[in-house]
């Protein structure tokens, strides 16, 4: 049975909310939409700020989080005393988002931090993204929240060769953030105090890195490249005060390269989808009960609405909207939000859930076909090979059960009907079988629904859309 609408489809797992009541909320959606329409204000961007391994991400976020974040300069003194206590005075800028003991004391982000800085024009949610390869999956789940990123690359000499290279993480990152779907991305060229501000270094790396951008699916004109170096604050939220880069550089800082960014087109018409991010049991000053964390994919949600997680048969009531640390009466798709519901057990909920309207839900799908570009894998992708099947945080067992056809990448026309093996860089349309129903959407009715990337023995294999999406059971 073919999935092709956002209406709920017998055997799909969400029919028996059809009936479900429709909660009274207290501000008319049009009234929502309007309001929407009419905003000139700062817009809200999501960030994920990504890159090989000690290129110095967390160190340079620390530093704009200093200049127009939430940290005070008291927490910063208190993380530099702290840093030099067991030796790690570099690092105190990095611990402003590295909070855990593990990361502080290996000097290395593990798991997606998250917080938020503003600028002129926008407000930003950041997410810093661990850079070692055997967090990639954490990686993915930060990326799969954002609207734009920044890729950061070591200037030093052999270090942006060696992220650069086949065990570095800057050529699989740069590939994973647009087959995720973000198009706007900031290159920032770190660590240029390492070689003395050198234009010819800054140069080489440009030379390299553009021509596979382009490759990778980035359009130039979505690309601005900034030199700095985060450990001494250059370039960063103020012009260069260094000589030797300001002899030769003349172009925006960080933070005017970030005020630069678009706001995507967000899809508040549609019904509302949540990827759940986070799930804890709250006894904050805002609300108690089940905090639900997420970014709104699409849709409004407001307080007084009953949302339904997927899988599973619950709901709950949003006793509280949190947003960017303000407590709002409704948000929208774009926003990085806590729901803090009741009438549903902590259980019931889980990292990978979506949460939808009771009336407007996500079909349930055991099956996908997708049209799959297939980066180099070590192993071949043949008939039966199993994946793991990564949509937004959700990580999900699968199977290539049909290879159904090679495409050509400029027209779209079928070259090869039913190939054995699908080649590296092969654009490819598959048939994937999941290992359980899951709440996923084609591109034709929700682009960030139906976004997914492919992944076996430690390495990212692929990514593609949802074109057609079934159920079996």
């Amino acid at each position: 049975m073919e999935l092709g609408s956002r209406a709920s489809s017998p055997g799909s797992g969400t029919s028996t909310r059809a009936n479900s009541p429709v909660p009274k909320l207290m501000i008319p959606r049009e009234q929502i939409l309007e309001t929407l329409a009419a905003h000139k204000g700062p817009c809200e961007l999501g960030l994920v700020v990504v890159g090989h391994v000690d290129a110095g991400k967390s160190t340079l976020m620390g530093r704009m989080l200093l200049a127009f974040g939430d940290l005070s300069e008291r927490d910063h003194q208190q993380h530099l005393r702290n840093s030099a206590k067991i030796g790690k005075s570099s690092f105190a800028y990095a611990w402003a988002l590295d909070s855990s003991e593990e990361e502080r004391e290996r000097g290395i982000t593990i798991d997606v931090a998250q917080d938020v800085f503003r600028t002129e024009k926008h407000v930003f949610h950041l997410l810093d993204a661990p850079g070692h390869r055997d967090f990639v999956p954490n990686m993915i789940s930060g990326a799969a929240q954002a609207d734009a990123a920044l890729l950061v690359v070591d200037a030093s000499l052999g270090a942006f060769e060696a992220g650069f290279g086949a065990l570095g993480q800057t050529r699989e990152h740069a590939t994973l953030l647009r087959s995720l779907g973000i198009q706007q991305l900031i290159v920032v060229v770190n660590k240029l105090d390492a070689v003395e501000y050198d234009a010819q270094r800054y140069e080489t790396i440009l030379h390299t890195l553009k021509p596979f951008l382009a490759q990778s699916g980035f359009d130039a004109y979505s690309i601005q490249y900034i030199p700095c170096a985060g450990s001494e604050g250059e370039n960063l939220s103020s012009a260069p005060q260094h000589g030797a880069l300001r002899a030769w550089y003349n172009g925006p800082t960080l933070a005017q390269a970030l005020d630069s960014l678009k706001e995507p087109a967000r899809q508040y018409d549609a019904p509302l989808r949540i990827p759940v991010t986070n799930v804890f049991r709250s006894q904050n000053a805002i609300s108690s009960g089940i905090g639900v964390a997420g970014r709104i994919a699409s849709g409004i949600v407001q307080v007084g609405e009953i949302v339904a997680p997927l899988p599973g048969d619950a709901t709950g009531t949003v006793r509280a909207i949190e947003c960017e640390g303000n407590v709002r009466p409704w948000a929208a798709a774009g926003s990085n939000v806590t729901l803090y519901l009741s009438n549903v057990e902590q259980n019931q909920i889980h990292v990978g859930s979506v949460l939808c309207p009771p009336q407007e839900p996500v079909s349930l799908v055991d099956e996908v076909v997708v049209q799959m570009l297939v980066f180099t894998p070590t192993y071949p992708l043949l008939k039966g090979t199993a994946v793991e099947v990564y949509h937004h945080s959700a990580d999900i067992p699968g199977q290539l059960v049909e290879l159904i056809s090679l495409l050509d990448k400029g027209t779209g026309d079928v070259t090869k009907q039913h190939p054995r093996v699908l080649p590296h860089h092969a654009t490819a349309t598959v048939r994937i079988a999941l290992g359980q129903a899951y709440p996923i959407e084609t591109f034709r009715v929700n682009k960030d629904m139906a976004r997914l990337l492919f992944r076996m023995n430690g390495e990212t294999v692929g990514a593609g859309i949802v074109i057609k999406a079934t159920c079996g059971t």
